[in-house]
This record gives C-alpha cells, sequence and structure tokens, in this order.
C-alpha cells in the first residue's frame, strides 16, 4: 500500500502524485488486460450513446480503493459513482476510463483520469493514456510530465500554423449548428482539425505540444479536471467558452497555447459564446 500522505501538509504532492501514478499503472495493467474480453452482452447503455462495462467499473473501485488510504478526509467526484460522498476540503476527481468507445470497439485512444482538488483549485493531475503507455502528470506549481520528461505547451505563433483538437456531441446537439460552423471556419484557417474521442487525452496532448489548442462543450469534471491541470502547469492556458474559470462544472472548455490563445478564443466565442 502506498505511503499515508498526511492531508495537512500538502507540500507533500510530489510524495502523492508518485503513490497515484503507482496505483495507476497498476489499473492500466487490468483495463488493458480486459482489452479484449468485454462481450456486447456486458456492455450497458447510461445515456445516449454513452456506453460502461464492468472494466470502467471495476476499474473505478480499484482506483477509490487505492487512492482512499492517502488522503483519509478526501471526498470523490467520480464518474460511475462508486463513491459520491465529497469532501470538505479535499476531493478526486476520477474518469477511471476516458474514451469507452475506443476502447469497446478496440481503437487504442483511451485513458484514466485522476485529479485531487484542494478546495477549488486542482492541484495534482495524472492522465495515463493506455493505447501508448504514456503517463503525464502535474501537481500545483511543479511543472507537467510525460514520463518522468518535462512537457511544454507548443510555442506556434499564429492559429494557420496550428493543429487543433475537439470532441464531437454525443448526446447535447442544441448547439450542433454552431459548433459546426465554428468547425467549418478553423477547418480553413487552421492545419487540422483531429477528434481523438477522449478529452483527457486531449488535453494531454495539448501539454506535451502535440496539439495547440483543444475545445469542447459537453464535458463532466472528471473528463477535464486532471488535463487542465497539465495544460497550465505546461504553460497553456485553461477556460471556458466565455474566457472565465468555469471550465470544470461549465461543461464546456478551451484549452491551449498562450501564444495563439487569443486567436483561438475569438473563434470559438463568435461562434459558441452565449450559444447554450
Amino acid at each position: 500500500m502506498p505511503k499515508l500522505i498526511n492531508p495537512n501538509h500538502m507540500l507533500q504532492l510530489k510524495e502523492l502524485l508518485e503513490a497515484v501514478e503507482d496505483i495507476t499503472r497498476s489499473i492500466g495493467d487490468f483495463i488493458l488486460k480486459e482489452r479484449n474480453s468485454v462481450s456486447a452482452e456486458e456492455v450497458e447503455l447510461k445515456s445516449l450513446n454513452s456506453l460502461v462495462s464492468y472494466v470502467d467499473k471495476t476499474a473505478e473501485k480499484m482506483i477509490v480503493d487505492g487512492v482512499k488510504p492517502l488522503i483519509s478526509e478526501a471526498g470523490f467526484i467520480a464518474e460511475e459513482d462508486t463513491e459520491s460522498i465529497r469532501g470538505k476540503r479535499y476531493n478526486w476527481v476520477i474518469d477511471p476510463l476516458d474514451g469507452t468507445t475506443n476502447f469497446l470497439h478496440n481503437l487504442p485512444v483511451f485513458a484514466i483520469s485522476i485529479a485531487l482538488m484542494d478546495g477549488d483549485e486542482i492541484v495534482l493531475g495524472v492522465v495515463y493514456e493506455l493505447g501508448q503507455k504514456e503517463m503525464f502528470s502535474a501537481t500545483k506549481g511543479g511543472g507537467a510530465t510525460l514520463n518522468g520528461k518535462p512537457i511544454q505547451v507548443k510555442k506556434t505563433a499564429e492559429l494557420k500554423d496550428t493543429l487543433l483538437a475537439t470532441g464531437f456531441p454525443y448526446y447535447d446537439f442544441d448547439r450542433m449548428k454552431s459548433f459546426l460552423n465554428l468547425l467549418s471556419q478553423l477547418f480553413t484557417k487552421t492545419r487540422g482539425v483531429r477528434r481523438l474521442g477522449s478529452a483527457a487525452t486531449d488535453l494531454a496532448y495539448v501539454a506535451c505540444g502535440r496539439f495547440d489548442g483543444f475545445f469542447e462543450y459537453g464535458l463532466s469534471p472528471w473528463d477535464v479536471a486532471a488535463g487542465a491541470l497539465l495544460v497550465t502547469e505546461a504553460g497553456g492556458k485553461v477556460t471556458d467558452y466565455s474566457k472565465g474559470d468555469n471550465f470544470l462544472f461549465g461543461s464546456e472548455i478551451l484549452a491551449g497555447s498562450s501564444a495563439i490563445f487569443d486567436e483561438l478564443y475569438t473563434e470559438v466565442s463568435e461562434h459558441m459564446q452565449g450559444d447554450s
């Protein structure tokens, strides 16, 4: 069992991060082992186009059981609602398998996302992208890493030279027309727009410079909490569509390198701001 972290000494974030990384690797091994074992009969439809299997549920329970001893007073904000008690100060934000549809269709882009909040602030984040076994990690004020090596956002100066990522709406179609209009503009003003199917991975890829920016709506806190910290600790910016800080619970996020953020924000806000 990982060493118990005293919740009154958050300067121990580095030690806490190492414990979370170890837990995440173990859960990753379980998920990859089960990759070709899930049958169609074992897949549930939670809501429109939202799938879940025993792998998601088991992985989340394993994560909860793993991190619970680290900070005894911490609560949980978790996708599969394994543990729903909120902590007064600390809360773990967990997505056991971001990209479940990819996983079930054997597309190699899916990730585990674990973040820790201290009040309203995200202070630790881990995104373990299982397709390439890449561990993205960050602590507040401690920078961001990929497999232990420091990472930074891209320094691209103009939108025309960028590669962006997004997520397609899968249940909230009320803003579809605005979203498609935004895409049509960005197709002509960038090098391209990609859709991988895992918001946690998209944000991690912004943090390490593979993407210059990312935008999506219809998301939940567990989709973006860890990835948002990765981006900011790698030198980038993260906001909602109004350039505010409600990206965690406001169901929309815009992330990118500082160099092109304002230009990207102008495009996104022109079509999406106020259209909710």
